[in-house]
């Protein structure tokens, strides 16, 4: 996988205001304020960069305000990073392509995993399968 590189000013000249800050600020959109993707069968996308991250059939509704899903598409699409801010220890995941934040990882999930990928919605983009 090639990674994607770009300064602030090309990211910013690419996405939207609310995309930038989450996926090249590490910023956070407020609990249920992105819609919901489609239920149909597809894949949800990095919006910096088109990498596949995550498919429908992890997809889950955790309660909490943010899509969330059990596991990536692929271990190697997303990494992950300490995150220290807000006082506390979490896990941050971050696009592998394009190291664009995407959320957190918490071990309180569901089977087969019990990992809950707690994600941005305007991180990502849905591509309905063919």
């Amino acid at each position: 996988m090639d990674k994607v590189t770009k300064t602030d000013a090309e990211w910013k000249e690419e996405l939207a205001p609310d995309a930038f800050k989450v996926l090249r600020k590490h910023g956070t959109e407020r609990a249920g304020s992105h819609d919901d993707f489609p239920k149909e069968d597809g894949i949800f996308l990095c919006k910096g960069c088109g990498n596949p991250l995550f498919d429908q059939d992890t997809k889950y509704e955790s309660g909490t305000g943010w899509p969330s899903f059990y596991a990536p598409i692929d271990p190697s699409a997303v990494g992950e990073s300490e995150d220290r801010r807000l006082f506390t220890r979490r896990t941050e995941v971050h696009c592998a392509r394009c190291d664009g934040h995407l959320g957190h990882v918490f071990p309180d999930g569901p089977a087969p995993t019990g990992l809950r990928y707690c994600m941005n919605g305007v991180a990502m983009t849905f591509e309905p399968k063919d």
